[in-house]
């Protein structure tokens, strides 16, 4: 008998729309480049901090991207 998969582990809806997508690669071929600054103007070393920012400016630019996770 064939099992049924939840919808939260459906591979065929993305948590990101295009919008996002590709604002947060153009975000991160800055970072590789080395040209991606933080706010204050100083150089994006860590993949992390890249990420984050790729994610707030696409929010930010109206892209449907979920909320950060909190830890508890």
């Amino acid at each position: 008998m064939p099992t049924k998969r939840s919808p939260s582990h459906s591979h065929s809806s993305s948590r990101t729309g295009s919008k996002g997508k590709s604002k947060v690669h153009k975000v991160m071929k800055e970072h590789k480049q080395g040209k991606l600054k933080s706010g204050s103007g100083k150089k994006v070393k860590s993949r992390k901090q890249a990420v984050a920012i790729a994610l707030s400016e696409a929010r930010r630019s109206g892209a449907k991207i979920p909320k950060k996770k909190k830890s508890s």
